[in-house]
This record gives structure tokens, C-alpha cells and sequence, in this order.
């Protein structure tokens, strides 16, 4: 594989959202996966066109897709570099039918995201980077430092625990906003938020995409320990994190 385009990966995204708000705008079935998380058609269609659309852009490239790892279609050997794909993350948003939904392609290369997008097709945002340039629709985006009336706090909508309430009580958090799925990481990159603590389970297709974005940003995705988050882990299982735009 050559030096990916980015804009070929941003228009993938698009297509695939384009898909799912088909049938958002119908009265979809939902059913359960072996770990009792929901999935509906829309998540099956959404990874059906990024697969085709990452064999004609990279053939020979391994793509590690949520659906597909569920049916158990996982690539025997991932080399230095593969695709993370989340084809629409944060099913639960969908079902609400709260638009906080996205498609997350994210490129990995020796453990590390190096490029990704992050599409919002019921809200019309858009993030891509690849590189150390991260972008929306208007163009370049750069997270922030802090201000100094205190750092501002996203937190899931679907995904509290107690862990975290304790996290962002101990951080002295003076204000907190609700958002969903990989606009997280996004909504830091653009300098709209400080800091994302995730204390609770996920996989590293959730996080690769928006990771991507938020390195290129500026920002970062470190573990409890103070490492950065890695990709190509045994089961594809990440620690708790905590996502931040800049500073230490």
C-alpha cells in the first residue's frame, strides 16, 4: 500500500453514512450480539461498504471491523499496518434516534493511529487527519489548552460509572458536557472541550479513529499509567483512558 489518501478515506465515511441515515429514517429492527450489545441493520450495510471501499483503496491491507469480529472473521496476522473500523459507533445514539453517531476508519501502523475519520452523518460533522493535520469541514482544527476557569469535561451519554464520577471529582471539574461516541475526541481536537476520561470498557475500534484526529490536533489518549493508548492488543480490548487536548 502506497501513502493513503485521506480524502478517498473521508468520502468512504460519507458513503457508508450516507447508508445508515436510509435506515435511520426507517422503523429499523435491533437485535443483540453474544455480548448482549445491540446492532442493527444500518451497522451491518455501514461495514459492508467501507470493506469493499478498503480492498480497492488498499488491498492486502488487514481491516479489523467490529461486525466482523463478531461473526469471527478476523484477520489471521495484522503486520505493521491495518484498519480499524467502527461502522457506526454508538449504536445506542442511533436507537435514540439522538443523531450522536458516527463511522470511525481508522489506519494503524506499528501499534500507533497515523490516520483516520471520524463522520457524523445525522449532525454533518466530518474529522479526518492524517499526519500530524487534522481538519473538518471548514478546515484545520487544533485543540486547546486549558482555560483558566478550569479544564471542561465530556462525558458519555450511554456510558457513566462510578469510576468516572470519582475521576472527575478528584480532577476538580468545574464543567461537564454530554456527547456521544467518537465525537469526543473530535469535539477536543477542536478546541470545544479539555478532557475525556473513559473508565469503563472498549474496544480499539472505538477509539483508533477519533484518536487519530485527536493526536494530529495536538491532544492525546493516554492510559491511567500515563501511556499511549496502543493498538494491536489481544483481543482488541482497551484499557481505561483518558482522552486531552494540550498540556501535560
Amino acid at each position: 500500500m502506497g501513502p493513503l489518501d485521506i480524502l478517498a478515506l473521508r468520502d468512504l465515511a460519507i458513503e457508508a453514512g450516507r447508508a445508515i441515515l436510509a435506515i435511520y429514517a426507517t422503523d429499523f429492527a435491533t437485535r443483540r450480539k453474544g455480548d448482549a450489545s445491540p446492532v442493527t441493520e444500518a451497522d451491518e450495510a455501514a461495514e459492508r461498504i467501507i470493506l469493499e471501499g478498503l480492498t480497492r483503496m488498499a488491498p492486502g491491507v488487514p481491516v479489523v471491523a467490529e461486525e466482523s469480529v463478531a461473526a469471527g472473521r478476523i484477520p489471521k496476522s495484522l503486520g505493521r499496518r491495518f484498519f480499524l473500523v467502527d461502522p457506526l459507533d454508538g449504536t445506542k445514539e442511533f436507537i435514540a434516534r439522538n443523531g450522536e453517531f458516527t463511522v470511525n476508519i481508522g489506519l494503524i501502523e506499528d501499534g500507533r493511529p497515523v490516520a483516520g475519520v471520524v463522520h457524523a452523518p445525522a449532525v454533518g460533522e466530518t474529522y479526518w487527519a492524517s499526519g500530524e493535520m487534522a481538519c473538518d469541514l471548514a478546515g484545520p482544527i487544533a485543540a486547546r489548552l486549558p482555560p483558566a476557569s478550569g479544564p471542561v469535561a465530556l462525558v458519555s451519554r450511554s456510558h457513566g460509572n462510578p469510576e468516572t464520577e470519582a475521576w472527575l471529582a478528584a480532577q476538580g471539574i468545574r464543567e461537564r458536557r454530554i456527547a456521544g461516541s467518537s465525537l469526543k475526541f473530535c469535539h477536543i481536537a477542536k478546541g470545544l472541550a479539555d478532557v475525556n476520561p473513559r473508565l469503563g470498557p472498549t474496544h480499539e475500534w472505538d477509539t483508533a479513529a477519533g484518536h487519530a484526529v485527536l493526536q494530529a490536533a495536538g491532544g492525546s489518549v493516554r492510559t491511567e499509567a500515563g501511556q499511549e493508548l496502543s493498538y494491536g492488543k489481544p483481543g482488541f480490548a482497551n484499557p481505561p483512558y483518558v482522552a486531552r487536548g494540550r498540556g501535560p
